[in-house]
């Protein structure tokens, strides 16, 4: 009798374990569905009216890393700014300087020359938009936004002639 009402304890808790598993699976997939479709992030278009120029442009790659956008873990404080004026300041991992969050088609640039908002169309990775920037970026100069390091390693550093958009003047 104690060894069936353990066989049976056994036999449901695998069952649970699978169970929750399988939810667990349907909502990963319900939600990479979702971002996919476009429900959750909106394509990234030039406007209809702006006129365009096209630029050769040095274009490197980036990530939310620490060694990407210069931070480093404090233990006591979270993500902190690792080197420069604002060294030991909290850092918001995944934000751009703007306030958005970075995916793909997160451009950082010199916005100087290239203010938020300019939409870019680039060879081999898509439109993008000017949302970041970085302390090595001047000039014609882009950096892309990649979801891994290896990803933007592999993009590496290459000129490529660029579609730019600047913003409309209001």
């Amino acid at each position: 009798m104690l060894r069936r009402t353990r066989q049976m304890h056994n036999t449901l808790t695998a069952a649970r374990g699978r169970s929750a598993r399988f939810w667990i699976a349907a909502w990963c997939v319900a939600s990479m569905t979702l971002w996919t479709a476009g429900c959750i992030t909106a394509a990234i278009r030039p406007p209809s009216d702006a006129r365009c120029l096209t630029v050769s442009m040095l274009l490197t790659g980036y990530c939310n890393c620490g060694k990407c956008c210069n931070w480093e873990r404090s233990w006591l404080r979270g993500p902190t700014i690792s080197s420069g004026p604002h060294k030991g300041e909290p850092k918001k991992v995944g934000f751009t300087s703007s306030g958005t969050e970075a995916r793909h088609g997160t451009i950082a640039a010199d916005i100087a020359r290239y203010p938020y908002g300019t939409i870019v169309e680039i060879p081999g990775y898509g439109f993008g938009r000017v949302e970041d920037t970085g302390s090595a970026i001047k000039g014609d100069h882009l950096d892309l936004w990649f979801s891994d390091h290896d990803q933007a390693q592999q993009w590496g550093h290459q000129r490529k002639p660029v579609k730019i958009w600047l913003p409309l003047k209001r």
